[in-house]
């Protein structure tokens, strides 16, 4: 996977340039699109709770593995979505943009250089399956964290002089008024 912080800004950069498109993406809505990015990193947890431990409790295989793969990154999106209050359009939205950000997560862990020219099996249960990859990094490389730092930082910069102008308008006609 590429850095952490690379899914959190690709998340963030996607996000911010779709609000310009749908006003009612506001910064909270892109902060959920931010999470989603790391509901497939949940797998993650083996670190701190090794698959054996579980193994031993339950007394069957067991792997945190599925967890980065679609089907357990839909149950943990939906599992996310519980989470929001029942009503309007809320839980739909949030749907989306959890969905939006482990998305991007998956698709840039796709583009990673393996041995096998592999990747993982993404679309897992539906399938074992692994998409070859265009392998354009490793997981360790420095590059695509400043890649997608720099792409954010346009975001941002565009997306205030947006607010710029938008606030400029406003007050233009407040004072034509």
């Amino acid at each position: 996977m590429p850095d952490l912080l690379a899914h959190a800004l690709a998340a963030y950069a996607l996000g911010t340039a779709l609000s310009w498109r749908y006003d009612w993406l506001t910064p909270a809505y892109v902060t959920v699109a931010m999470a989603g990015a790391f509901v497939p990193d949940l797998a993650k947890i083996r670190l701190a709770v090794h698959q054996s431990v579980i193994v031993e409790a339950i007394g069957r295989p067991f792997s945190w593995d599925p967890l980065h793969y679609l089907g357990g990154v839909v149950l943990s999106v939906l599992v996310g979505v519980l989470v929001v209050a029942p009503g309007g359009r809320q839980r739909v939205r949030v749907l989306a943009l959890l969905s939006l950000g482990a998305a991007t997560h998956l698709f840039l862990d796709a583009l990673l250089r393996t041995p096998s020219g592999r990747a993982f099996p993404v679309f897992w249960p539906l399938t074992t399956w692994r998409p070859p990859t265009p392998g354009l990094y490793l997981s360790t490389e420095p590059w695509p964290t400043l890649f997608f730092a720099a792409l954010a930082l346009v975001v941002w910069y565009v997306d205030r002089q947006r607010g710029r102008a938008a606030a400029d308008r406003a007050v233009e006609a407040v004072v034509d008024d």
